[in-house]
């Protein structure tokens, strides 16, 4: 403790309160749940996708080999959702509804047809993972 007394006594003010702001930013920054969807090499199409986070919308493609991410809410309240909807033109469609978690990054893998591969995606992840209202299972083939 007087370690953190005497550093603090030689910082002026404004350097307390700059690293002050880069703390809380830094915190900020690691603590939001990420959701990472990612589409392998061996990918046949390209996918177009929307991500809508609470009506923040994204738009987008993923070639094979590539990947999308967003970002959630720090502190999701009881109305929070996000939805990543994706397509390709041979008529895959496909919409799931996330629950992402606190403080960690949710990792979805696709298969080479843009399924979601359930083999190299955690079970913890496929949990977390529920098709769109209306929307058919996302783990069909």
């Amino acid at each position: 403790m007087a370690f953190v007394h005497t550093f603090a006594r030689k910082l002026s003010k404004g350097k307390m309160i700059t690293l002050l702001l880069l703390a809380t930013f830094l915190f900020w920054y690691l603590t939001l749940p990420r959701v990472v969807v990612n589409y392998p090499k061996t990918g046949k199409d390209e996918l177009r996708y929307i991500w809508n986070t609470q009506h923040r919308i994204d738009k987008g493609g993923i070639l094979p080999g590539e990947g999308t991410a967003d970002i959630g809410h720090i502190f999701p309240d009881g109305k929070f959702f996000m939805m990543f909807d994706w397509w390709s033109k041979n008529g895959l469609r496909r919409c799931i509804s996330i629950t992402p978690k606190w403080g960690a990054t949710t990792e979805i893998n696709l298969d080479e047809t843009g399924r979601i591969d359930t083999v190299n995606t955690s079970i913890d992840v496929i949990s977390r993972l529920k098709p769109c209202k209306g929307e058919l299972d996302p783990f069909r083939p």
